[in-house]
């Protein structure tokens, strides 16, 4: 079934003739806390590779890593003292494995002996994450706020199990190992509709970290680990000009050697999440792999950044070669109309030049600095 819209882009949901979708359409509504949409894609996604009973510490594992590329390599805020990014961060800090660790070794520390060290942390996400989500399956009087108060889970659990609409029903409860079977109608619905229901949830995670991360750009592009970047063309802009003329290292001041060509992001590709032109300069492979994802200090290279992106424009205006692998990075390198006559435009003085950069530049820098990017100065050692 095709995906259908209704004013301001929400979306809508397939109709059923057996299930009450528009409690299912309500699952997000009045959403403090992340951890609904982290919960529900975790039993979202194995309902669809086939499972239909699953454990509370199998699902939160996978809350875990589900969250874990957004909080350590964006450093996403998932909420006010949110015990899901809590979870991720102590793994991170006892585990060091690097955002980029794929999931089977997330899993693996998760499920051994290491994996105690957040636990604390899990038994917290399954207080009542498990019965709030569905709670606009139950009969409006239910959902107040004061029907549910001085019930314990195990009360909860007996609640939700009188009813056969609800997405699941409920073991007793036993800690982490209680577990949850599918409703069978809905496990059909899930499974026939996945695609719209995927796009349902990622818009309606979107919407709620942008909330919470209003200074932060890119965030569809930051919900799960980026496919390679394409930066071939900028990278023989670079060679270009490095075929005419010395080009100096904004780290080190020494000249750029073409055969350990890097292009490096001033402001970490995983903050801005794009490949512009303006936020680009060449490095050596090594340094970049010392800078990573960190800020260079604004004071110390900006001077240096903004000298060598004027030669760079210098370069494009006086030789042909230039201009044409120039024009070649445009597509994909300079999607800003504004910035590229602002920028790009022949004619400019240094001044105004770098005062241009600078007022593209410095406050995608700031915000940067502001969602928890260090600053870095490069070392020898």
């Amino acid at each position: 079934m095709p995906l259908r819209y209704n004013v301001g882009m929400t979306y809508v949901l397939p109709e059923s003739k057996n299930l009450p979708v528009s409690s299912l359409g309500n699952l997000f509504d009045n959403t403090s806390e992340c951890y609904k949409f982290f919960w529900f894609r975790s039993v979202f996604n194995r309902v669809i590779h086939g499972e239909t009973v699953m454990r509370y510490e199998d699902i939160v594992d996978d809350m875990i890593i589900h969250a874990w590329y957004m909080v350590t390599e964006y450093h996403l805020n998932l909420g006010p003292k949110d015990t899901l990014e809590s979870a991720v961060n102590k793994m991170q800090l006892f585990s060091k494995m690097k955002p980029t660790e794929n999931e089977s070794k997330l899993r693996e520390w998760l499920v051994s002996e290491h994996g105690k060290a957040v636990k604390k942390e899990k038994s917290t996400l399954i207080n009542m994450v498990p019965y709030r989500l569905q709670s606009p399956f139950l009969p409006a009087e239910l959902q107040k706020e004061k029907a549910w108060r001085g019930l314990g889970n195990q009360k909860l659990i007996e609640r939700f199990n009188l009813y056969d609409t609800v997405l699941y029903h409920y073991s007793d409860l036993n800690g982490l190992n209680t577990t949850i079977t599918i409703n069978s109608k809905w496990a059909e619905y899930l499974i026939t509709n996945q695609v719209v229901i995927d796009g349902w949830l990622r818009y309606n995670l979107i919407k709620y970290l942008q909330k919470r991360n209003p200074s932060v750009p890119a965030i569809p592009d930051k919900l799960e680990p980026p496919v390679k970047r394409d930066l071939k063309e900028v990278t023989k802009l670079w060679k270009t000009v490095l075929d005419i003329q010395d080009v100096k290292d904004i780290y080190t001041g020494g000249d750029v050697d073409r055969n350990e060509l890097s292009i490096d992001h001033f402001v970490p590709w995983s903050y801005c999440g794009h490949d512009e032109l303006w936020d680009l300069n060449p490095t050596a492979k090594t340094i970049n792999s010392k800078k990573s994802n960190n800020l260079p200090e604004w004071g110390i290279y900006f001077p240096r950044l903004r000298e060598q992106e004027y030669s760079l424009y210098q370069t494009i205006h006086e030789y042909d070669a230039v201009m044409n692998a120039f024009h070649k990075c445009e597509r994909k390198n300079l999607n800003d109309d504004h910035i590229r006559v602002s920028l790009y435009q022949e004619g400019l003085t240094q001044d105004e030049f770098y005062n241009r950069l600078e007022e593209i530049l410095y406050p995608v820098y700031q915000s940067a600095f502001n969602c928890g990017f260090t600053k870095w100065e490069y070392t020898e050692i």
